[in-house]
């Protein structure tokens, strides 16, 4: 007995052999596959420690590429489009605080009980986190000679070091909208750390007391640089509560490094006006 006659009707029914799924866009089986304690017997803990710093390379990743749709909105002056991806990059920095509160439900004793297992792996070599602090301005010798040891860090910290940073975008924003912004700011040579300017501090005065249309974004800033701070802190108390002023993993000072990074702000006119509104 033959078939029936299958329709077009039919035909459109059929599943794809290769329909895309949620599985399969998310790629969920080979991200669920990167989590592998070295621990053996693998300790309890160490799949949370995995977990939780491997969401922040992903966020990491995810702020480096709205840092690029950032610096592209502020050289083209599209305040809206600007404003829209500070938010986003400020919310995604307080998700990064909160995650802070999740690996500080591990014990000191619960991270010691594999913590040798990291060897000489250490949060310091974050070539993401590192490119995020070159992006927006943090370009200290100390922190270059340490990413030229392996071509990948080289190669990443080339690309941020060879381009204006967040701020310099920023400038060209500001002159783009009539301020008098000192032409040794615009044409400066990228690759050195961020200048202070009090010819620059005189036009900031001025935009928060005659133009909040400007200010607005002014603020902005000093809102991402607030929010690295507070991301800061709150990483740094989580190690002294984990380990103490023991040395970091990779022989990093560990807490006592970490705290020489605080209250440093990246953007010091922005702040150093305050005493002058």
């Amino acid at each position: 007995m033959s078939e029936p006659k299958r329709d077009e009707h039919d035909a459109e029914l059929a599943v794809p052999a290769q329909q895309l799924t949620y599985s399969s866009y998310l790629r969920v089986d080979e991200l669920l596959a990167l989590q592998v304690p070295r621990s053996d017997p693998a300790e309890h803990d160490e799949t949370l420690f995995i977990v939780i710093h491997q969401v922040y390379e992903l966020w990491f990743k995810q702020l480096l590429h709205e840092v690029d749709h950032l610096q592209r909105a502020l050289v083209a002056g599209d305040t809206a489009g600007a404003g829209a991806t500070f938010k986003r990059m400020l919310v995604i920095l307080k998700v990064m605080v909160g995650q802070v509160d999740v690996i500080e439900t591990m014990t000191p004793v619960q991270f010691a009980s594999f913590r040798a297992r990291l060897e000489s792996a250490s949060g310091f070599q974050s070539r993401q986190f590192r490119a995020l602090e070159l992006a927006l301005g943090m370009r200290e010798p100390r922190l270059l000679a340490h990413l030229q040891k392996d071509p990948v860090s080289k190669a990443l910290a080339d690309r941020y070091t060879t381009r204006p940073t967040v701020y310099d975008a920023f400038l060209a924003y500001l002159a783009r909208h009539g301020v008098a912004v000192p032409s040794e700011l615009l044409t400066r040579d990228v690759r050195a750390p961020l200048p202070e300017s009090a010819a620059l501090r005189a036009e900031l005065v001025d935009i928060y007391r005659h133009r909040p249309e400007l200010s607005g974004m002014c603020e902005r800033l000093v809102d991402l640089d607030e929010g690295l701070q507070e991301w800061r802190y709150r990483h740094v108390k989580m190690v002294e509560r984990t380990i103490g002023f023991k040395r970091g993993t990779g022989g990093s000072a560990g807490a006592e490094y970490l705290r020489q990074t605080l209250f440093r702000p990246l953007f010091a006119d922005l702040w150093a006006i305050r005493a002058e509104l």
